[in-house]
């Protein structure tokens, strides 16, 4: 082995601290000296370039544990991102996630250049209905305010009434005043707000399409079950992606960011997180007192984000990294994300 210079060095010793808690890696890695070691130079390039290029890395919870920890400037759940894509003044964006993430911040930071590191990061649900799907629906149900989960496309985003998240679809849709509402994308996030606006007497017609995540629509009760049985004590955390029999089963649902959240603040011997994997990768970093059993499932499609593809696109992005919108469309598309911010305020 070669000589290593002391910035490499210093770098690899960095890398670990923030990586050496991670046991939920997907390929099984062990966060040593040695393996931070490996990445230490690429990590040491990709944040020189950030500050030649004016560039700022938007990294996703799903995404890989050394693009979190090595290389990005924020880290959380799209909605989370999509408030500092909208308050970024830099110049190049590049949007470690999925490519619907992308395009939400090219809506709300139109001036800047936003990259993908790899553009066939889709994500199943977003693919799953289109712009004219939607028109359908709207065609079918003239009276209904369309609602669209933020895990959709600027072209759905553009023929809809309002975004929302999953951490405020239930507050947002319970305050429209329509009696009905189309629901899109995601099917199994209809059944749970239904559920919900049922107990909060809330009396609203939803109308859904048909997608869902090929993450969240894997877990069941039978799952949550066996580990009971198994760990005592256990909680149970979901998204509200999950069926709503999972979601019932559960002792906690919300939010990528509300999980996080409930995890760091719950007392509990265990907990089974029905999520993508990358959000425990996460919480062992951040809460390493917390014991985690088996569950989580990965996403191939925020799998695909790898430091060489980040450093490719900061370096020089292809032109199918680079995400374009037609002005007039992301015109359209940004009012439902703004009417959002408008109904669910932010500090």
């Amino acid at each position: 082995m070669g000589t290593v210079s002391p910035p490499v060095e210093i770098e690899a010793e960095r890398l670990l601290r923030a990586l050496m808690n991670v046991d939920c890696d997907p390929r099984g890695r062990k966060w040593d000296f040695a393996a931070c070691l490996e990445i230490a130079p690429l990590t040491l390039e990709i944040n020189r370039l950030k500050k030649e290029r004016d560039a700022v890395i938007l990294a996703h919870s799903y995404v890989e544990p050394e693009i979190i920890y090595g290389v990005g400037d924020f880290k959380g759940d799209s909605y989370y991102l999509s408030l500092e894509a909208k308050r970024s003044r830099a110049k190049l964006i590049v949007f470690a996630g999925v490519v619907f993430m992308a395009e939400t911040a090219k809506i709300l930071s139109p001036e800047a250049t936003v990259v993908v590191p790899d553009r066939g990061s889709g994500c199943s649900l977003a693919d799953s209905i289109t712009a004219d799907g939607v028109r359908r629906l709207k065609a079918l149900y003239p009276r209904a305010t369309v609602v669209c989960y933020i895990n959709s496309t600027a072209e759905v985003k553009s023929e809809s009434d309002v975004c929302v998240t999953s951490g405020n679809v239930y507050s947002i849709v319970a305050g429209l005043p329509a009696s009905q509402v189309i629901f899109v994308p995601d099917r199994l996030m209809a059944d749970n707000l239904r559920d919900e606006l049922r107990r909060r007497g809330v009396n609203k017609e939803v109308i859904s399409s048909d997608g869902t995540c090929i993450v969240h629509d894997t877990f069941t009760v039978d799952q949550i079950g066996a580990a009971r049985l198994q760990f005592p004590g256990l909680k149970v955390v979901s998204h509200p992606e999950c069926t709503r029999e999972v979601a019932a089963a559960s002792d906690f649902v919300g939010s990528t960011g509300a999980m996080m959240k409930y995890v760091k603040q719950t007392q509990a011997p265990y907990f089974l997180m029905l999520t993508e994997c990358g959000l425990v990768g996460r919480l062992e970093v951040e809460a390493p007192e917390k014991a985690f059993i088996g569950g989580c499932r990965l996403c191939p499609y925020m799998k695909l984000n790898t430091l060489e593809k980040v450093r490719d696109a900061l370096l020089s992005p292809r032109p199918e990294q680079i995400v374009t919108l037609e002005e007039s469309l992301r015109q359209k598309a940004g009012k439902c994300i703004e009417r959002m911010f408008a109904l669910a305020p932010t500090n």
